[in-house]
């Protein structure tokens, strides 16, 4: 297979990969290129602008939380149609799991899918020195295919040459182009990084403008050739581990038609495309809704799925509507399959206290109460296995994911745990979550594709749930 790719790397957080990936995507999206993005790592908030500008799903590859053939069957589906798939890394190159290996890092998944580099550099106050940081960055692991850079915020034209002529001469690969200082794109910040594209309603002058910047000053056929140079993928390796099943589930009716309500707004957005795949592989229809708009759960609806977001930028919105927090407490307390992790786990809580210290009433299902804090309170990648009882993520069975939130949590009853989880910085393995009958509910944000049990357990879960739910009706 010949799937033109190319991972855009940085030097260390905050050079700017994120303003040169999103400009590429815009650019060549503006030449009529079918674009597929990818997010290395846990993120949610990057892969939002992604999609926004693409127009196609953006998806996470983090080679912790999924196994390294399930990462290449994620990319292989997602790009074998687009023209060309772009990889936002994440923090510096060489920076994951491990300070002494490339585990969880951006250079791993370039070396996975066999992919070239793009790397960013910040040229401020340099001219030959950033050949030296170049060629440490391709000296440090001879494997990886650094093929080209991008010079930031350099002082203009003239700079910029000075960078390339060096960087060319002493390290082999061409620099395509450059950021000025003052041509990088601000886009607006709070506690959990960029702002979800979902927010933002209006993507046209993002688009045009990140496409102007990036066309203006990086050579795009230059960067399309260095995709294009790109290995072959060979087709054994197509779909080993991650189902190429896209295909429509082949049960019967009755299965097919078991649904699924997904809350999806503002509040409530951060979902790995692959979890939804394989509730939809098992044989879930997906119904989205929004709580903020107002939206109950829908009447047919055979399970309930609250992803994460930022329902405390919303506290008070959510709180004004008490027929839908009402509509949720009644029917998840009269068993309908509820998953809810980090947002919707704060939002099934009894009151949530924001930074200006308003208290907001919320769902009232879970007997706790949850703080937001100024600083973070759980950051890091989790691995849990599911406590008895856990019907999503059963006894002895587990599942990888990630926290990363700003809020605390205080039960006023005894806190029954959904999962126990671990972490690399722990010393002992924690409680984590809360379980109550057909409700999990937990910070980790939960990958499907660590463990597709999961998924086939929920929408089974479901299943049983509707024809509990008939029968009844029936009699």
């Amino acid at each position: 297979m010949n799937l033109p790719r190319i991972v855009i790397a940085g030097t260390h957080s905050g050079v700017g990969k994120s303003t040169v990936s999103l400009g590429l995507m815009a650019a060549f999206r503006q030449r009529g290129l079918c674009v597929q993005s990818f997010k290395v790592g846990p993120d949610y908030i990057d892969p939002s602008y992604h999609t926004a500008i693409t127009g196609r799903a953006s998806r996470n590859l983090d080679s912790w939380m999924l196994a390294k053939q399930m990462v290449r069957d994620i990319f292989v589906h997602a790009a074998t149609d687009a023209d060309v798939s772009i990889v936002e890394g994440v923090m510096g190159f060489y920076d994951g799991k491990d300070v002494l290996s490339n585990e969880g890092s951006t250079a791993e998944i370039s070396l996975l899918l066999n992919c070239p580099v793009l790397l960013v550099v910040d040229c401020s106050g340099m001219a030959r020195s950033a050949a030296a940081i170049v060629k440490g960055y391709q000296d440090l692991d001879r494997r990886v295919n650094i093929a080209g850079v991008v010079a930031n915020r350099v002082g203009g034209e003239g700079h910029f040459r000075l960078i390339q002529q060096v960087v060319e001469h002493e390290c082999g690969i061409p620099v395509v182009g450059y950021l000025s200082k003052h041509s990088e794109i601000e886009i607006p910040e709070r506690h959990l990084g960029l702002i979800p594209a979902i927010e933002r309603g209006e993507h046209t002058p993002l688009l045009e403008q990140l496409s102007t910047v990036a066309s203006s000053a990086i050579d795009l056929d230059a960067v399309l050739s260095l995709a294009k140079a790109a290995p072959e993928i060979p087709e054994s390796e197509k779909g080993q581990v991650y189902p190429s099943f896209l295909s429509k589930y082949t049960a019967s009716d009755d299965m097919r038609k078991t649904r699924i309500a997904i809350a999806k707004d503002a509040a409530f957005n951060f979902y790995y495309e692959e979890n939804l795949e394989l509730l939809e592989h098992y044989g879930a229809e997906l119904v989205f809704f929004s709580p903020l708009s107002g939206e109950k759960i829908p009447e047919d609806a055979g399970g309930l799925y609250i992803g994460g977001g930022f329902p405390e930028e919303f506290a008070a919105q959510l709180s004004s509507m008490k027929d839908v927090r009402d509509d949720f407490r009644e029917k998840i307390r009269n068993g309908l399959p509820t998953y809810a992790e980090c947002g919707g786990y704060m939002y099934l809580t009894e009151q949530l206290t924001d930074l200006a210290g308003t208290t907001h009433d919320l769902v009232g299902l879970i007997p706790a109460r949850v703080t937001m804090q100024k600083r973070l309170s759980g950051f890091g990648y989790r691995e849990v296995t599911g406590m008895e009882g856990n019907w999503l993520v059963p006894a002895k069975e587990s599942a990888r994911g990630h926290e990363f939130h700003y809020s605390t949590i205080e039960f006023r009853l005894p806190q029954v745990f959904a999962y126990e989880a671990s972490a690399s910085r722990w010393s002992s393995r924690r409680g984590e979550g809360y379980l109550n009958g057909n409700l999990v509910a937990g910070y980790t944000h939960l990958h499907f594709a660590s463990n597709p049990l999961v998924a086939e357990k929920f929408v089974d879960r479901c299943r049983t749930y509707r024809a509990g739910e008939s029968g009844r009706q029936a009699t």
